[in-house]
């Protein structure tokens, strides 16, 4: 076993460079096992393991402990695995089979029995709820990636990458090679366990004849809030509710997230400004986990149920409450009344871009995997909201004391700045990298989303250029995470980013920045400045953090 550098991914998060694979997974289950103070959540990749920390201190904390578990990783590394491998039923009739057998030399039939002759064990998960990245015990069937990926792959598809194999557990994009089909349901909200593979856990493929379909469960075992006429006490509508009327660009529920489950696939989520998001609740009296909206660029539109309170923070954005007493505005960042049978309506925002709205007692929609969050790049929790759609309150106690107005936290219109460390792949790049990552402004487009803001060069500035050839073996990311792909155009993560990811990152937003970088608008200059991990303070001499 070698216990490489351990590097730093942003303030709170480190990433571990180990190998072989046995390590890796021998590390991972000591963490899983015997948690660090502080840990939220240790993801196993191809050659590190990331583990983030819900503080800068624990950080630190942890990373002298992790280089103390490296004598304990390397004594279980290549320990029998628990329990059988999973059995997967495979129709081989892929699209890419009789391509694969021409790569490998081996034939369409020769790439069955070398897939179906060996034990898979799996590294790690990520892309998608339930995807989980298989290693062969040889690499004979080593494939590159299809030149041109694939708009929709369908869920069930047995395909091949590089030394990896992998079943696609929901329709989505991909350039893997398919060589089959199956109906095993990798990932299944329905059970206890959803994830049907977990790194560690061996798979063992096996051929047969039968032609099958795959249905996605996801979907199905989401529950979701009720339609009008669905309404009823057990959606908490005893205490009122709240009926969108029209939900603007987006609106989707979000809270603080459901961290713990990159292992699965599954992003923390949660409000990108989550700043914002604890002030509406605080302003209402709620605890700062509660359910709140998250509406895009304005058009919301909602309806009372019965007397409710509500409050408005995050973007600057003029609103209107209307009734049969007229019409009057509403205030931001302080609580307000909402009277049944009145609406509030939330136009475009004058700064910033998403506003949340807290109700008091909170939003009574089902937890899925603890979080009512809603990730756009999984799928997983509420669908975005829909015209019609009612949304239960809970019961506001006692202790539901509604606040009184508060100041904006959003940053001086205009040009932003974003604090940055470097690494954990600035290495990656040539000697002047940062300097042309902070020596001019960026401009926030308009594929920017919840995944990430793209961010593209401004006056005079440059794409970051490379140093190394080659392809990153895919590793846990964080947010805030600077990825650049080849094109050398940096990508912001925010909070629906995919749990790993195969390009480098140059530098990572500090946390406390990222409230910030969800209220960048498209057209937002952007500027990044480097500074000291501890202090938050410029850093004089810009220096990668890695080991």
């Amino acid at each position: 076993m070698s216990l490489g550098g351990i590097r730093w991914a942003g303030t709170r998060s480190l990433l571990v460079e180990i190998r072989p694979l046995d390590a890796v997974l021998a590390l991972h289950g000591l963490l899983l096992e015997r948690p660090l103070a502080g840990q939220q959540d240790v993801l196993a990749a191809a050659e590190t393991v990331l583990v983030k920390f819900d503080s800068r201190a624990n950080a630190v904390r942890g990373r002298r402990a992790i280089t103390e578990l490296g004598p304990q990783a390397e004594a279980s590394a290549g320990a029998a695995q628990a329990g059988a491998p999973v059995d997967i039923e495979v129709v081989y009739a892929g699209e890419d089979l009789a391509e694969v057998g021409r790569l490998t030399g081996l034939g369409a039939d020769g790439v069955v029995a070398a897939h179906t002759g060996q034990l898979w064990t799996a590294a790690f998960g990520g892309f998608a709820p339930g995807f989980a990245y298989l290693v062969g015990e040889d690499d004979s069937l080593n494939v590159p990636r299809r030149g041109t990926p694939r708009t929709a792959v369908p869920a069930g598809s047995v395909a091949l990458a590089g030394n990896f194999s992998a079943v696609y557990p929901r329709q989505s994009p991909g350039g893997w090679q398919l060589i089959g089909r199956t109906a095993t349901a990798m990932w299944d909200l329905g059970r206890e366990k959803p994830a049907l593979v977990r790194p560690g856990d061996t798979v063992r493929y096996t051929a047969v004849r039968e032609s099958v379909e795959v249905t996605e469960a996801p979907a199905a075992a989401t529950p979701h809030a009720t339609a009008p006429d669905a309404a009823g006490p057990e959606q908490g509508h005893a205490h009122g509710a709240l009926e969108i009327l029209s939900p603007g660009m987006q609106s989707l529920i979000q809270d603080l997230g459901r961290p713990g489950f990159g292992d699965l696939g599954v992003s923390a989520s949660g409000a990108a400004d989550q700043t914002a998001a604890r002030q509406a609740n605080r302003l209402v009296g709620n605890p700062p986990g509660e359910a709140v909206v998250e509406s895009l660029l304005g058009g919301l539109e909602v309806a009372a149920r019965g007397d409710l309170v509500l409050a408005l923070a995050g973007a600057e954005t003029p609103a209107t409450v209307s009734g049969t007493h007229g019409s009057a505005t509403a205030p931001l960042r302080a609580p307000f009344a909402l009277r049944d049978g009145e609406t509030l309506r939330i136009e475009a925002p004058t700064a910033g871009l998403r506003s949340y709205l807290a109700v008091r007692g909170g939003l009574a929609v089902p937890a899925v995997l603890g979080s009512r969050a809603t990730d756009s790049m999984s799928g997983i929790g509420q669908p975005p909201l829909a015209a019609g759609t009612v949304l239960g309150v809970g019961p506001a106690g006692p202790g539901h004391v509604v606040g009184a107005a508060e100041p904006s936290t959003l940053r001086p219109a205009g040009e932003a700045t974003l604090r940055v460390t470097p690494g954990p792949r600035d290495d990656w790049f040539g000697p002047d990298a940062l300097d042309a990552l902070t020596g001019h402004p960026w401009t926030a487009t308009t594929q920017s989303n919840r995944i990430g803001v793209r961010l593209e060069p401004d006056d005079g500035g440059r794409p970051l250029a490379r140093i190394r050839d080659g392809e990153l073996p895919s590793e846990g990311a964080v947010a805030g995470a600077l990825q650049v792909p080849p094109s050398g155009l940096p990508v912001l993560f925010l909070a629906d980013h995919p749990v790993t990811g195969g390009y480098p990152v140059v530098a990572v937003v500090v946390p406390e920045d990222l409230p910030a970088a969800a209220q960048l608008a498209p057209g937002t200059r952007v500027r990044f400045a480097v500074v000291d991990p501890d202090t938050l303070q410029p850093s004089p001499t810009p220096e990668g953090l890695h080991a």
